[in-house]
């Protein structure tokens, strides 16, 4: 796996630590960065070391793991949180915090393997969007692979859940990257928002044809779904297309 998850350990338990590095050596994503004995010096830690994940004991003497929780996400690249405690009556608070998991020791090893995939979802993108404007082209990464797609060949782009769809003449791909950014990178080219979820290259744009409430129905060449187009995006659209 090409992205390495940055983990910092922190237990005031050595024994407890040790066993955890252990555990998370066994999987390929995870490379343990640091460990830390303390609250005090886990955010130390945090602040230089910069770690993708942290797994937070919550029972520690002066500064618990809640507290360090809290200071963590006050760090402009707050990292992801598990918390690791033997008491489970932490749990509603840790959730309040945004913790990705809350694992109880002794550790469950199906447990944690669930907990890293939780983890792996959100910090290994399934695929990587870059702009090469000059080359007027969009670099697509997908496990390892890069795609070299003709930007002057995209349909149209909309969000699903979590994913962005890229739609091609010939190919589809789902990347990660925001709706949003993609329409900022694009700025040089012919895309138009048309909807909250939907940008489209009006280069495509065949027919427009009115729906109902003030909404338009929009068609491509040689396609045969009509996108909707959000009446507050109609007339900024037609001028777009008129111009």
């Amino acid at each position: 796996m090409g992205t390495m998850i940055r983990t910092l350990v922190v237990d005031d338990e050595r024994y407890a630590r040790e066993e955890l590095v252990f555990l998370l050596n066994q999987f390929p994503s995870i490379q343990v960065i640091g460990e830390a004995d303390s609250g005090d010096q886990a955010v130390m830690k945090a602040i230089q070391l910069q770690p993708d994940l942290v797994f937070l004991d919550v029972e520690m003497p002066k500064m618990n793991g809640m507290e360090v929780a809290k200071a963590l996400s006050e760090l402009k690249n707050m990292p992801l949180i598990i918390f690791a405690t033997a008491y489970p009556q932490f749990a509603a608070e840790a959730f309040r915090i945004n913790a990705v998991d809350y694992l109880l020791k002794p550790y469950d090893e199906d447990q944690l393997k669930q907990a890293i995939s939780r983890v792996e979802k959100n910090l290994i993108p399934q695929a990587k969007v870059d702009v090469a404007s000059n080359l007027g082209k969009l670099a697509v990464e997908k496990d390892g692979e890069i795609d070299y797609v003709h930007i002057e060949d995209i349909l149209y782009m909309y969000r699903e859940e979590k994913v962005t769809k890229i739609i091609t003449q010939k190919c589809e791909y789902e990347v990660k990257t925001a709706l949003k950014e993609l329409e900022s990178r694009l700025t040089p080219f012919s895309f138009f928002r048309i909807h909250k979820g939907y940008l489209v290259n009006l280069k495509y744009v065949s027919r427009l044809t009115p729906w109902f409430n003030g909404a338009y129905h929009l068609e491509l060449t040689s396609r045969d779904e009509k996108l909707s187009v959000s009446r507050n995006y109609v007339k900024g659209l037609r001028q777009r297309l008129e111009m």
